[in-house]
């Protein structure tokens, strides 16, 4: 270890992986406890000599030696440190100080010390040996357990929507590969081929798994599995307190991803965006990778629940994950690894998603087109964090659907029709303001073309536009058409 590396972890200071420990004449059994928390977790540095600051008290020289063999022995030695662990002292001097440096890898066992579990959190090491989740979750992240495939012996078929949410998954399916192998499959065999189904080998029979209970699962049957379960989507622009709008979502994975998707629409701006010669929504794209990440990617034998979160401008997602290190993804140096591989391979099939690590990149792909120029930020830890930016109000199309949505706000209050413009429904707007200033009327086709999204979506637009009077309609069915109310012309 050089000296300029040691000078880098005291300028950085402490965290997940990095710890001081003053010790100037022998080791204190807190170092222990760190060396096990650091194996349990990420791995880390300890530097003995430092204070909790960063300065450097250095250690007596003239302890240095026994606190070596000290270290080693204690290391072990069972009734200390099980299983025993190979670790040396590595003594670097700086500015005529010495510091003991100490390298924890990641272990690929659970360590204790003195019968005792720790783990690591930002800057502490906590016990958490009667903590039943949190030790839970430690043995299964060094077992590479996937608690998708807990069976549960005594599910019954009743207990599931498979006949209800199957044609769907067909449908998908077929959208995606029209040759599809499920498309000649019975229920039980399409369950079979996603791995849904488990074959105890001694009594040879078949039992449902978490996975299908979570993406099959009746509300209360996915209550009784997997009681943690649930998505908490917020809408918080104005009341910062509490919140303007609210979705609790408990119900199975195929639906839980519209409904969620859905809200995300409600409550963001969906700016027009041409990728080559086709119009497409860059927020929806977005949106998809965000919620399929959420309920594909996170741990759900835990109780705590996961969010979704829609700000002024940005989009902040957390779910409970089990992590292999702790900090920013890195978008040129990723390598991606399922956290529910069954889950996910089905969201492949039914195109919630595309393929492993597909997500990442398409985040980094299209954020920035959405968000003017800001990258995403997805944060690996126990909790896994995603940050989308959302855009600005930055060019002159904007700012003329500004000033429409502004006279608008005063009509709708002459007309005394409390309702004003949505978020989304301001969005909408500023993709027509351009076309209207050199244009009268627009039909469906018109808006959907500048709009870049779904006919049904830009139908219910044009009709609360038409009710709350930001746009007058004249003509029926396909011979309809829309223009801006008298008064609300936008400015040359």
């Amino acid at each position: 270890m050089t000296a300029e590396y040691i000078r880098k972890l005291l300028k950085d200071g402490e965290g997940f992986t990095v710890e001081f420990k003053k010790c100037k004449d022998e080791i204190q059994g807190s170092v222990y406890e760190t060396v096990c928390a650091f194996s349990n977790k990420y791995g880390g540095h300890i530097l003995l000599g430092v204070d909790d600051n960063g300065k450097i008290a250095g250690v007596n020289p003239k302890a240095v030696l026994n606190m070596k063999r000290s270290f080693v022995t204690t290391l072990n030695n069972p009734q200390k440190i099980s299983p025993p662990m190979y670790l040396q002292l590595e003594d670097i001097e700086i500015d005529g100080k010495i510091i003991l440096y100490i390298y924890v890898p990641v272990g690929s066992l659970v360590q204790t010390c003195k019968g005792r579990l720790y783990d690591r959190t930002i800057e502490a090491d906590i016990d958490i040996t009667t903590n039943q989740n949190l030790a839970r979750d430690l043995y299964n992240r060094k077992a590479n357990v996937f608690t998708e495939r807990k069976v549960f012996p005594y599910l019954d078929e009743s207990e599931l929507l498979i006949k209800e949410l199957m044609p769907r998954v067909r449908i998908r399916a077929q959208m995606r590969n029209t040759e599809h192998p499920w498309l000649n499959m019975n229920d039980m065999d399409i369950m079979r081929s996603a791995n849904l189904l488990e074959t105890d080998r001694k009594t040879k029979k078949e039992h449902f798994n978490m996975a299908a209970v979570l993406l099959f699962g009746k509300e209360q049957t996915i209550f009784s599995c997997c009681p943690g379960y649930i998505t908490d989507c917020i809408l918080r622009k104005v009341n910062l307190d509490r919140y303007d709008d609210r979705l609790m979502v408990r119900i199975n994975l195929i639906d839980a991803f519209d409904q969620i998707i859905s809200f995300i629409q409600k409550h963001t701006p969906d700016p027009f965006y041409m990728e080559g010669t086709e119009a497409i929504s860059i927020r929806d794209k977005i949106a998809r990778e965000l919620v399929s990440n959420s309920l594909s990617h996170r741990e759900y034998e835990t109780t705590r629940s996961a969010r979704i979160i829609i700000e002024k401008d940005r989009i902040y997602a957390d779910n409970w994950n089990r992590s292999n290190f702790f900090g920013e993804l890195n978008p040129n140096a990723f390598t991606p690894e399922p956290k529910n591989p069954i889950i996910s391979k089905f969201f492949v099939n039914i195109m919630y998603a595309e393929s492993l690590g597909s997500g990442m990149r398409n985040l980094y792909k299209y954020v920035p087109l959405y968000a003017n120029g800001k990258n995403p930020e997805l944060i690996e830890g126990d909790m896994f964090t995603t940050i989308i930016p959302l855009p600005g109000l930055e060019n002159a199309s904007d700012k003329v659907a500004d000033k429409v949505a502004d006279k608008v706000a005063d009509k709708v209050a002459d007309k005394s029709i409390t309702r004003t413009l949505t978020s989304a429904e301001k969005a909408f707007m500023k993709t027509l303001s351009d076309y209207f200033i050199e244009n009268e009327w627009l039909n469906n086709s018109i808006a959907c073309e500048l709009s870049g999204i779904a006919v049904g979506s830009v139908k219910r637009y044009l009709h609360n536009l038409t009710v709350k009077g930001a746009l007058e309609a004249e003509g029926e069915n396909k011979a309809r058409r829309y223009r801006l109310a008298i008064g609300l012309s936008p400015p040359p």
